[in-house]
């Protein structure tokens, strides 16, 4: 068989994930310390795991309604009421997916035909531009700085837009950087879209992991934008139920109508234990987000704090659970340091550059680990610049 030729030139030109590349790596070494996966350490609360298994206790094993159980759906209507100010129609809103991941993929597929471009802020997650890719669109990256924090400006969106931009995908609270755009951010953006055709995808998947003065802030809770907002979000971050896989996509009911007719199709319906899990995990587990957001924010500020001290600049995140330090003190490049530190002192991290062009001279460190797991990590990170600096 010539594979070569069967394959699909999309597919095959994908790039593969550069956090799966140091994760497969680090599990290669036995004493190795990662901070390379965004993955809560925390167990999936008690309420929640009871609710599965109670479920299939009961037998409650079916396939459920395409679009998600009816009174999951319902639970997710009175959150984003409740925690983000928007009211959404269940029945027509509303779609519950594998993981937020799928509702993107959805999304994506729903909008984007050939040739139309797909405004990308970055550094930003890996699995936008891919499946932007596959679905015959044109990325189109737009670098978020430093000096601004990592947000995305109305300057730099304006620059990006051509008649052929269909999507904006608006990654905040951001992975990597931990940027958070405020309200008075996200109405420059929402000011440069309004009469314009241009739709958003506002993955909001971190949103209850926001450290800053204010709460979080959905782009789709200002005049004129819940219109042409898609909002992702789940489960996995929030509630530490990332092996549940659970997402859910809120928007307008003749877009959600075509998302949940390609979903159908493609997965037929969500996992049905996770559903039912995932009711109680909105009924009664607000304090668990708080328990957690505040251990985060523990670490958040006691990373941020020594990889300063240690000479690594490090942007001071809002929101999610990663630090973004600046590694070009080092003379490296993101994938030379990285590189450096797993082969020399056993830590992963990952090179900024996995999450686009814009993230050369950075890296991501996680910090959903326990203190005790972040401290070891950075007593390596700190002997590895120290004879760095020896051998200068």
């Amino acid at each position: 068989m010539e594979y070569d030729k069967l394959l699909a030139p999309a597919a095959v030109a994908m790039r593969p994930s550069g956090i799966r590349k140091f994760f497969d790596l680090a599990a290669d070494m036995p004493d190795c310390i990662s901070l390379g996966v965004g993955e809560p350490d925390f167990k999936t609360p008690w309420a929640i795991r009871e609710a599965g298994i109670d479920s299939l206790e009961h037998g409650r094993t079916r396939y459920t309604a395409n679009a998600g159980l009816k009174e999951l759906r319902a639970e997710i209507a009175r959150y984003m009421e409740r925690r983000m100010h928007l009211t959404y129609d269940p029945a027509k809103e509303i779609l519950v997916t594998v993981g937020g991941s799928e509702a993107i993929d959805m999304c994506v597929r729903t909008l984007i035909e050939p040739g139309d471009e797909v405004i990308l802020p970055e550094p930003c997650f890996v699995c936008y531009e891919p499946i932007t890719t596959l679905s015959g669109g044109v990325p189109v990256h737009v670098a978020c700085k430093a000096e601004n924090e990592f947000r995305l400006t109305a300057e730099d969106l304006k620059a990006a837009i051509t008649p052929k931009t269909k999507l904006l995908i608006l990654p905040f609270p951001n992975n990597p950087t931990g940027a958070v755009m405020e309200q008075e951010d996200l109405e420059t953006i929402a000011e440069v879209l309004r009469g314009t055709n241009i739709m958003v995808l506002s993955d909001e998947i971190y949103a209850e992991l926001n450290y800053g003065l204010h709460p979080h802030v959905s782009i789709a809770t200002l005049p004129g934008m819940q219109e042409r907002t898609i909002v992702v979000n789940g489960f996995s971050k929030a509630y530490a139920m990332t092996g549940w896989r659970l997402g859910y996509a809120c928007g307008p009911a003749p877009i959600v109508k075509v998302m949940t007719k390609i979903h159908q199709s493609a997965i037929m319906s969500a996992p049905t234990t996770s559903q039912y899990a995932a009711i109680v995990a909105m009924q009664e587990c607000d304090s668990e987000i708080e328990r957690m957001r505040d251990e985060y924010n523990h670490r958040r500020r006691f990373v941020v704090k020594e990889l300063n001290d240690m000479g690594l600049t490090c942007f001071e995140p809002r929101g999610a659970f990663y630090t973004f330090p600046c590694i070009r003190a080092s003379g490296m490049s993101s994938q030379d340091f990285c590189t450096a530190l797993l082969e020399k002192k056993h830590v992963a991290i990952v090179p900024g550059d996995a999450f686009g062009a814009s993230g050369d001279g950075y890296a991501r460190i996680s910090y959903a680990y326990s203190v005790e797991h972040l401290q070891e990590a950075l007593k390596r990170i700190r002997a590895f610049l120290t004879e760095l600096k020896e051998k200068a």
